[in-house]
C-alpha cells in the first residue's frame, strides 16, 4: 500500500515537496488555510490589476524544470518564463544608476564606469561566488543536515570559503568603492539576510543568477504557483484549499494524522510542514516537542518584515526597467535600525517590481502594475502600531518614487492596497510577522536551522523558509528536494519485524 502523505501549506516549498512525493507513488494530500495556494506567493486581482504578493525573482529555472521532469512532463507546458534584463537597474539618491545583468562585458562596463580599479577585483569576487555555489548549494543546498557529525563533515569547506564572513565583509575584500559593495552585496536582502551579518556563503547569488538568469512568469509568480498546483493533479495529487490544519496528533512519537477547523481529520503516515515553523511547533503539534522547540526557536534570530505596496496606474513607463532597487542615504547604518534598533527609518530604501515593463497583461490597457517593497523591522523588534503607520508610509513611498524616479505619480494612481508586519502575521501565521523566517545567519545555517525531519517525532518533516537552505524560490525548493529523499527513503525502508513471544 501506498503511504499517505498530508503536506501542511502550498507555498513554493510545500508544492514542490508534494509534486516529488507524488512522483515517487506516495499518496499526498496538500491542506491549505488560505482560499489560493502560494502561501508567500499569494495573488490578488482587482480593477483588472494582478498584484503578486511575492516573490518576483525566479532564479535557477532548472531546479524547478525537475519537477515536471520527475514524470516525464516539461514545465514549459504549464509555465512560460521569461527572461528579465537587466537583472536589476540600481539606483543611488546621487542620481547614480548601476544596470546588474550577466551580460559580462556589459557588467565590467558598468563596473568601470564606477570605479575602473575594481574590474579585477570584480573578477576575484566572482571566482569566489562559484567557489561558494559550488560547495553550498550544488553540494549542499538538497542534502539535509540531521546530525552535528553532517555539520562537521562540512565544515572544511565552509572554512576554507571563510563563511564566518558576512556577505559585505567578504565583498569588500575584492571591491573598493562603497556603490560597488553595495550593488553585489544587496542580493541578501532578497531572502531576508542582513548583507553585514548573513554568511558570505550567500555571495553564491551571485553565480546563480550568473548561470540561470533572473526569469518572470509571464502572468506572474502565481502563475508559477498555479503551474505547480496543475502538475500535482494531473499525478494525482490533492489540494485541499480554504480549511486550516488546527492539530497535528501524535501517538508514541508518532505523527498520525491532523484536525481541519471544519471539522474534519485526516490520518496520515507522515506529515510534512511547509506551514511557520514556529506556528508548526507552538501551535499545531499536540506532542511535548511542541513547546520545547518553540522555546528554542524564541531564542533565535528572525528576518524582518516587509512593508509592501501595490499600485495600480494609469500610463506607461518605457524607460522603468522589470526591477530596480533604490537605495537610500545609508546603507550600513540603515540596515541597523531595521536589524537591530527596530526603527522604521524616514530613508528606507525601496525594491521596485514593474511586471509591466516584461509583461502587459497584469494590468487593464493603457495602465501598469508597480510593486514597491520596504524592508521594516518585524514586530518583535519594532513596537509600531501598522494601522496607523501603514498609510502614513504608503504615502511617504509615494513621494520618495516622486522624487527619485516618476514624477506625478500619485495623481495615476487608479488603485492602490498595502501589505504590512501584522498582515504576515494574521494571514501567514508568522512568527512576529517575519517576512522570510529565520535569519540566513552562519549559526543558523545547516544543522543549526529547524531540521528536515524532526529529532523525534521521526514521521514529522519540514519544507521552505524555515528549514534548510533557506528563504527564496532556489531555496524553498532545495528545501523540498532534501526533504523528499529523506521521506522516499523513509517509505521504502523496511518495516523492523516484530517481536514473537516463545512458548
Amino acid at each position: 500500500m501506498l503511504k499517505k502523505v498530508v503536506v501542511i501549506g502550498a507555498g513554493i516549498g510545500g508544492l514542490a515537496l508534494a509534486i516529488r512525493l507524488q512522483s515517487a507513488g506516495l499518496s499526498t494530500t496538500i491542506v491549505e488555510a488560505r482560499d489560493r495556494p502560494g502561501g508567500r506567493a499569494y495573488v490578488w486581482e482587482r480593477d483588472g490589476f494582478t498584484f503578486d504578493a511575492g516573490p518576483t525573482v525566479i532564479t535557477d529555472p532548472d531546479c524547478l524544470a525537475e519537477l515536471w521532469e520527475l514524470s516525464g512532463h516539461r514545465l514549459a507546458d504549464d509555465v512560460e518564463l521569461l527572461p528579465v534584463l537587466p537583472f536589476y537597474r540600481l539606483q543611488w539618491p546621487d542620481g547614480t544608476t548601476f544596470d546588474y545583468s550577466n551580460d559580462e562585458d556589459g557588467l565590467r562596463r558598468e563596473i568601470a564606469a564606477l570605479s575602473p580599479e575594481d574590474v579585477a577585483g570584480y573578477q576575484r569576487f566572482l571566482d569566489y561566488s562559484a567557489a561558494v555555489h559550488a560547495e553550498g548549494y550544488v553540494k549542499l543546498g538538497a542534502v539535509a543536515f540531521l546530525d552535528f557529525r553532517s555539520m562537521l563533515k562540512a565544515a572544511p569547506a565552509l572554512a576554507r570559503q571563510q563563511a564566518w564572513k558576512s556577505v559585505y565583509a567578504k565583498v569588500s575584500d575584492f571591491i573598493a568603492n562603497a556603490k560597488l559593495r553595495e550593488a553585489f552585496s544587496f542580493h541578501t536582502l532578497l531572502v531576508g539576510g542582513n548583507p553585514m551579518a548573513t554568511s558570505a556563503i550567500y555571495a553564491l547569488i551571485h553565480k546563480l543568477e550568473k548561470d540561470g538568469g533572473v526569469w518572470y512568469a509571464r502572468g506572474g509568480t502565481n502563475r508559477l504557483v498555479a503551474g505547480m498546483v496543475k502538475h500535482f493533479e494531473r499525478i494525482g495529487g490533492r489540494l485541499i484549499l480554504g480549511d486550516a490544519i488546527t492539530r497535528i496528533h501524535t501517538h508514541d512519537d508518532q505523527a498520525t494524522g491532523v484536525s481541519l477547523a471544519s471539522g474534519r481529520s485526516i490520518d496520515a503516515d507522515a506529515i510534512a510542514c511547509n506551514s511557520d515553523v514556529m506556528h508548526s511547533y507552538r501551535d499545531l503539534l499536540d506532542h511535548r516537542r511542541g513547546p520545547q522547540a518553540a522555546r528554542r526557536l524564541a531564542r533565535k534570530s528572525w528576518t524582518p518584515s516587509l512593508f509592501v505596496l501595490h499600485l495600480g496606474v494609469r500610463g506607461h513607463f518605457p524607460d522603468l526597467p522589470h526591477h530596480m532597487i533604490l537605495f537610500g542615504e545609508r546603507y550600513r547604518e540603515l540596515l541597523q535600525d531595521i536589524y537591530q534598533r527596530g526603527v522604521v527609518a524616514d530613508d528606507f530604501a525601496i525594491y521596485l517590481h514593474h511586471p509591466s515593463a516584461t509583461d502587459p497583461s497584469v494590468a487593464p490597457p493603457g495602465h501598469s502594475t508597480l510593486y514597491a517593497l520596504v524592508p521594516v523591522p518585524h514586530l518583535g523588534h519594532a513596537p509600531v502600531d501598522w494601522a496607523i503607520e501603514s498609510d502614513r508610509l504608503a504615502a511617504r513611498i509615494v513621494d520618495k518614487l516622486e522624487q527619485r524616479l516618476l514624477p506625478g505619480l500619485g495623481d495615476r494612481i487608479v488603485t492602490c492596497h498595502h501589505y504590512a508586519p501584522h498582515d504576515f502575521a494574521a494571514d501567514l501565521a508568522a512568527h512576529q510577522g517575519s517576512a522570510f523566517s529565520l535569519s540566513p545567519t552562519l549559526t543558523q545555517s545547516a544543522w543549526f536551522r529547524t531540521h528536515n525531519r524532526d529529532d523525534v517525532i521521526d514521521n514529522l518533516y519540514f519544507v521552505g523558509a524555515g528549514t534548510h537552505p533557506g528563504a527564496g524560490i532556489p531555496g524553498v525548493v532545495a528545501s523540498a528536494k532534501a526533504t523528499a529523499a529523506l521521506m522516499i527513503e523513509d517509505a521504502e525502508a523496511p518495516a523492523e519485524p516484530s517481536l514473537q513471544a516463545s512458548g
